[in-house]
């Protein structure tokens, strides 16, 4: 059997990138500040600009795949 978080997350990758990304968002939106002290404020303002302008053009994000392998 399957458990809960395993099953979401199957589901959720079948989704198209921009309504992860769009999960990911209400995730993150549901969670305490106490929960998300895994990033300092910079971070996380970065991150809300960066979701923020994704939002705005789409086409100008890059795909995941294709950063890790810049790395």
């Amino acid at each position: 059997m399957i458990a809960p978080r395993e099953r979401i997350v199957r589901d959720a990758l079948k989704l198209p990138e921009g309504e992860r990304a769009r999960v990911v968002q209400d995730l993150l939106d549901s969670l305490t500040p106490e929960a998300c002290d895994l990033l300092d404020e910079a971070s996380a303002e970065e991150l809300d600009r960066r979701f923020a302008a994704w939002e705005a053009n789409p086409s100008t994000g890059v795909p995941w795949s294709e950063l890790k392998s810049q790395r």
